[in-house]
This record gives structure tokens, sequence and C-alpha cells, in this order.
């Protein structure tokens, strides 16, 4: 295990778990992106999104460029949601403006009898990115491993790509619910082990990104997303060399479900824009701490228009009393096309109205 330097900014740990902050922190999901046009250079020296993603070099160049560029309390690993159905054998590949597709999807009984949980070993690079990236850190702020959800995941694998309408695999869970059951048990074998080598290779807190656990009915959430998650989160690591490591959920469309997700046993849930704050935190208590959830598109307004945005969120939140933790997040990832110096407004005036809440 290599040596880290110590941390000097823990802000969103403590956030997240729960404890006393002297402001909000912040981060943006999606941080490290097309917004900025250092990514962009980047990109273009690396060939392709996946020349990126599988090399650390790169890889770690990318997440740090937003921590060099704003005071951000977090930096998140830069990857793809979809390495571990990749690894399994699928043949992930990007295609201009539409998005990661799979060369082989998993539809049929042989197709899912034939899926196995795979060898952690094909995701080093991944690993290897983890340990550059908190070693170029130097202990600035945090590390965050992440994966998508066992639902999420399988969207992809039997889809083929992303989806609106989510026809072939609904078609599965209501027509064959033990098929898709087996793969949903293989990934989260595959999340909780994948994250777990993200812990010991030096994340210091994990996000599983349910991205399309909204897609489904009441009911079928539970049973097919929420229920997977809870078996991925009851297998993680808690701590490493002594130090807790939190984990945080995050289901997009999830906001009619938040009792229920509050009992999984994640440290903090995600929060899209459609939830109100201050309700949120009045139904969780201090189960959990919360994250999120201003709209993406308020960057695309003026700086007067953001500060009054996030002003608003951090007063509905109000401020964090004992047991309560929040961490000042977008409701879903940044927008390619937002200007880099409305984040400078919003990171800002969430440091600033958030210590003033706090009377500092």
């Amino acid at each position: 295990m290599p040596q880290f330097a110590p941390l000097q900014n823990d802000t969103f740990l403590r956030a997240l778990l729960r404890q006393p902050t002297d402001y909000t922190p912040v981060w943006l999901m999606r941080q490290a992106g097309r917004y900025l046009p250092e990514y962009r250079a980047t990109r273009a020296k690396a060939g392709s999104f996946m020349g990126l993603a599988k090399n650390p070099d790169f890889a770690t160049e990318v997440t740090l460029q937003p921590i060099d560029r704003y005071p951000l309390d977090a930096s998140i690993l830069f990857s793809d949601i979809l390495t571990v159905p990749d690894a399994m054998g699928l043949g992930l590949y990007f295609e201009d403006g539409e998005g990661p597709k799979f060369e082989r999807t998993v539809r049929t009984e042989a197709e899912v009898a034939a899926l196995r949980v795979p060898d952690m070993a094909s995701l080093q690079y991944v690993f290897d990115a983890v340990t550059s990236i908190r070693t170029a850190l130097n202990g600035r702020v945090p590390l965050i491993g992440f994966s998508g959800s066992p639902w999420t995941l399988a969207c992809y694998m039997v889809e083929g790509g992303g989806s609106r309408e989510f026809h072939t695999i609904k078609k599965m869970l209501y027509s064959r619910p033990d098929l898709m059951h087996r793969i949903l048990d293989i990934n989260a074998e595959a999340v909780a082990q994948y994250l777990n080598a993200q812990i010991d290779a030096g994340a210091q807190a994990v996000m599983i990104f349910d991205s399309w656990g909204g897609a489904l009915a009441d009911g079928a959430y539970q049973a097919f997303s929420l229920d997977y998650m809870r078996k991925v989160v009851a297998k993680l690591q808690r701590e490493k060399d002594g130090v807790r490591i939190p984990s945080i959920m995050f289901t997009k469309g999830g906001g009619l479900w938040l009792d229920e997700m509050a009992d999984v046993g994640a440290d903090a849930l995600g929060l899209d824009w459609t939830v109100n704050l201050g309700r949120a935190r009045a139904q969780v208590g201090d189960r959990v701490a919360l994250q999120g959830n201003l709209d993406p598109a308020i960057l695309f307004a003026g700086p007067d228009q953001i500060r009054a945005e996030v002003e608003k969120a951090l007063a509905s939140y109000g401020t964090p009393s004992a047991g309560h933790g929040h961490v000042f997040n977008l409701g879903h990832g940044i927008s390619q096309f937002t200007p880099p110096e409305s984040v400078t407004a919003m990171v800002d005036a969430v440091h600033d109205f958030s210590r003033r809440q706090r009377g500092a």
C-alpha cells in the first residue's frame, strides 16, 4: 500500500459523516469534463475518451484540472461507469454524439448464464489511476471513487447502450425476473469488489451512481435497484487503515423513495434537483447526510442569479446541526456547455453563504 500525504482539507468527509464543519463543502458531478478547455486539450492528446480513462497519467491530469482551477472540497476519479461491464467482455465503445454502446448484449438465457464477475486484475488501470491521483493530490482534498449501480449497469448491458424507454430490460424484468435477478446479483458482487479495490488503491469515499433507478415503477425500484445497492453497501469496507470511508448513494429521480434509501446503510444520499432540501432533511433526520442539489442549468445564468439560487438551496437545507451533514453539489452532472466562470461564482457563493449561516 503506498504512503499518501496527510489530508489538509477533510470538510467533505466530515460532512458525509454528519460531523461539524466550518462551512458547507462543495464538489460537482462530472467536474472534470468538457466544459473545461484544459480537459478538451488533454482529451485531444489522448485521442479518445477511453484513451483518457485507461491511461493513469491522463486520468490524473484531468482529475486535477478542476481542483487547480476552483477551491473545490473533493476530487472524483476520472473514469466511466461502464468499466465493469466492459471488463465482463461486452466490448464498450463510444460513438461521437451518441454516448456509450456495447458490442455484445446480455439478453438470452445462455448470455445470462455465461455472465461472470470480472477478474479485478482486468480493471487494474482504474486502480492505478486512483493511486496516481491520490498521490498527485498530495493531501489537498479527498478522492472519491465510484461505480454505476447494479441496475444502471444492467440497463446498458441489456439495452446495449443508453435508452429513453428501457423497453428491452423492462420486458426482461417483468417476463423473466429470474434472469434479471441473476444479472443484478453478479453486478452487485462485481460493484462491491470494484469499489473495495478502489478503496485499497486510495479512494477516501465511494459513490454509487444509480442513473436509471428513477425509470422504474414503485415496487420494481425496491426489488431491482435498491435491494442490490443494499447488497453492495453491506460489502463495502467501512474503514481503511483506521480511517472511515464514507459511502454516497445517488438515484436520479429517486426522491419518492428517500425514506427507504436512508435505511440502506450508505452514509449519504445524493439528491437531484426535483427534491426540496429542507423537506428531505426533515424526512431523513439524522440517518444520513445529504448531497445536492442545484439544477445544473442555473449555471447558464449570470453570477448574481447563481448566487441567489445557491443561497436559496443552502437556506432550504438550513444550518447543519449535530448529527446532520450537507455536501453541496448539482442535482446531476455539469453540462459540457457551462461557462467555467459560472462554477467560480457557484463555489464562492457556497463557501461564503454557508460560513455566514454558521455565524463565521
